[in-house]
């Protein structure tokens, strides 16, 4: 598996909001938004067993495990062979996806948040996808102006998402706009802000 990272640190955003978390994150991706806050991960990481990852993994005990990246389920097989042997340890266990590939197979041992990509960040997700959320899951959208919020709230509109949804701002966007929207419109969303940026923790 190609790994980026392995790191102790607070969830910043998400249903686990302030938990604190063991993150793996993996290495590439197959996508290039605009705002990408992660843009090393996208390429290059360290070639690593499942077997040595899960060995860095059991020192630090943890009891919740984030698996991000890049676009972790890119590296199939081997990721399903690594959360579930986290699974069978007992680990809370979440993957973080750009919702371009299928998470099904991952559902058995994980709670999966699918980040849908608004117009802002020049990319697509596959909304087919949300089919497949389920209450334990998540979904997000990293909204950056109105034409974010009035994007999302079309795909809530079309699409029975049975799972949390949350609106994240892109660091450094508008609040105002965003929170405004939300309000006039009776949204049926968390509006919640990247508390690791906030704090500056990794």
């Amino acid at each position: 598996m190609r790994v980026s990272e392995i790191f102790k640190s607070l969830q910043g955003e998400g249903k686990n909001q302030g938990r604190i978390c063991l993150f793996i994150r993996l290495a590439g991706c197959n996508l290039r938004c605009r705002w990408c806050d992660t843009p090393y991960a996208q390429e290059g990481g360290v070639e690593m067993a499942p077997d040595a990852i899960l060995e860095q993994v059991w020192r630090t005990k943890p009891p919740y495990v984030c698996i991000t990246g890049g676009e972790p389920l890119l590296q199939g097989e081997d990721l399903t062979s690594l959360v579930a042997s986290l699974k069978q340890r007992g680990v809370t266990i979440d993957i973080e996806t750009n919702g371009t590939t299928d998470f099904t197979r991952f559902q058995p041992y994980a709670s999966i948040c699918m980040d849908v990509k608004c117009p802002s960040s020049g990319e697509k997700s596959d909304l087919s996808l949300l089919e497949n959320i389920r209450k334990e899951d998540s979904v997000k959208f990293v909204v950056s102006d109105e034409q974010d919020c009035r994007f999302a709230q079309d795909v809530m509109n079309t699409h029975d998402i049975a799972g949390g949804i949350f609106f994240s701002p892109v660091f450094g966007a508008d609040h105002t706009t965003i929170i405004t929207y939300i309000l006039k419109n009776d949204l049926p969303v968390r509006f919640q802000l990247q508390m690791h940026k906030m704090l500056g923790v990794k």
